[in-house]
Formats: structure tokens, sequence, C-alpha cells
């Protein structure tokens, strides 16, 4: 529980983490605090932060954490069917669109299985937030973390024919600079968009809009509302593109991938409901040719 307090910066971010009331949490805190003879928090209306003490003692709580996980792990990896809860990471958008339907059968499959799915874009450490199991957009450098491939996401230019029918449709790149971006807020490279023709350079152009979200589903909204153009991962696009309702636009030029996997942290025991997981997931997404590029 500490821990939990730790990272969140508050009893009551702690409490719904662990599925406690927030009096719970600073009751056990209270008295963990009088049987050590120390504080481990300064509290403030904002947040709370750890002391010198709290600091200490946060370290060695996380070896004993990883100790008793490695425990854990070292047990259940020898259950002859997954079982236990598993905490799954995914991001926002790909995750609702393509892991919460996969759930279901997954679940059937495994019924001793109980399963918390948290959608979030921000790359959240895996050991620190207590997650199992992650599906994760983009290159993976850490040697802590095992990752299986599952595809490649593909981004297009998309606009849908009603700004069409009042706006020229680009022919180069360049052309961008005379039309309404809208922007994914959460990229790197937002305001500025890469193109490539096989043996060509890169070109690399600014673009400017009225409209950015933090949302993939929501730009999307605003595309198909005919707003403006915007860059669109397939798996959100592909199926309108197919049925007519957006425009693949500069169809002759390429724009960056990334690739998609899955990833765990590194065990020297693989609990087994990770494995069974992550074999799953494999099985469903892992393909050069996903359905969603097929438009």
């Amino acid at each position: 529980m500490f821990v939990a307090v730790a990272e969140a910066g508050s009893f009551a971010g702690a409490g719904r983490k662990l599925g406690v009331t927030k009096s719970a949490v600073s009751k056990r805190i209270g008295q963990l605090e009088a049987q050590l003879g120390v504080k481990l928090f300064t509290r403030s209306t904002r947040a709370m932060t750890l002391t010198e003490a709290g600091e200490r003692y946060r370290a060695h709580a996380a070896l004993a954490l990883e100790a008793g996980k490695q425990a854990e792990d070292a047990a259940t990896a020898l259950q002859d069917s997954p079982a236990g809860r598993l905490q799954i990471l995914a991001p926002m958008s790909f995750g609702r669109l393509h892991i919460a339907p996969l759930m279901a059968g997954f679940l059937l499959e495994f019924p001793d299985i109980e399963a918390d799915l948290a959608l979030d874009d921000r790359h959240l450490d895996l050991v620190e937030q207590g997650f199992d199991v992650a599906v994760r957009a983009g290159q993976l450098h850490s040697p802590t973390l095992i990752t299986r491939k599952l595809t490649d996401l593909h981004s297009v230019l998309c606009a849908s024919p009603e700004y069409l029918a009042s706006h020229a449709p680009p022919r180069a790149p360049a052309d961008l600079d005379k039309h309404n971006c809208l922007h994914f807020a959460h990229a790197s490279d937002a305001h500025h968009w890469s193109f490539r023709k096989p043996g060509e350079p890169t070109v690399r152009v600014e673009t400017r809009g009225s409209y950015q979200t933090s949302n993939s589903e929501a730009l999307m909204d605003a595309v198909l509302g005919g707003l403006g153009i915007a860059r669109l991962p397939t798996f959100i696009a592909g199926p309108a593109i197919a049925q007519g309702q957006l425009h693949h636009l500069l169809s002759d030029f390429e724009m960056p991938s990334q690739p998609l996997s899955v990833i765990y942290p590194e065990r020297r025991y693989l609990p087994v409901k990770v494995r069974a997981f992550t074999d799953f997931i494999v099985e469903h997404l892992g393909t050069d040719h996903p359905e969603w590029d097929r438009f």
C-alpha cells in the first residue's frame, strides 16, 4: 500500500488502484508511520511527497515487492492452466478497437483468469505500475522487457468527400500548406509530416490547421465531418476508406510506420497467464497484412 501511495501521490489515487477506500489507505499509512516512528510523507492540499525517510523506505519496499513477485511467478509457473489476476495495458484507441473485442473470447477460453485492461497512450513503466503485459507501438530498447512483434502500424493522409468537394486534393506534400490540417496532439512530430516514395529522399512538411486532439478517434470524427485533412493510423481509418467515407490522399507516397508489439517484463519464471495472453494476441493480431490495411 505504501508503494501505491508513493506512485499515485495521494491516498485517493492509491485507493482507486488498490480497490479500497481513501480512508483505509490513510489509516494504514498512519499505522505504518507510527510503527516506524518517522514521517514517510509530506502532506499538502495538492499532493503528497516522500520525506527523506520515505525515499529510503521506498527503495527497500520496491525490492521486497519484486522479490514477492518473483516468488509468485515461480509458484504460478507450475500451474496446469492459466489462472489469477492479469493486468494488461494497451493504447487508448487501438485497445478499444482491437484489443477489447478480443477479451471476451480470451476469458471464455481461460475462465480462471481475471483480467484488468487499462487503456492509456502514455508509455507507463510496467513494473512500477504493476502491469503483467502490454501492447505497445513504437521502437522498444529496454533490456528489461521481452518483445514479440505483432505487425507494423501504418498511417495515411485522409479527407472526406465533403471536404474534397470544395478543396482541390493535394498533388504533392507541398500542397498541404493550402489546406486545414488536423493534428494528433500526442505525436512527437504532430505538425511535421513526412512522405517518401521508394528510391527517393524523404519529404518533410510543416502543417497548420484549426484543430488538434489527443485521441485518434476524435481526430477521425473531425475528418469525417469535413473539417480538413489528417494523418490517421490505418487501424482506425482503414474501414472508413474501404467504405468510401474517407479518401486516401497522396497514395503514391508512404508515411512512416512503427512496429506494434506485445511486451512483458523479463522474468526468470514467466507466469502461465502471461504466456496465454501473449500467445492469444499473437494468434489474432500477429500478421504482416492486418485486416485494417485491406482497402
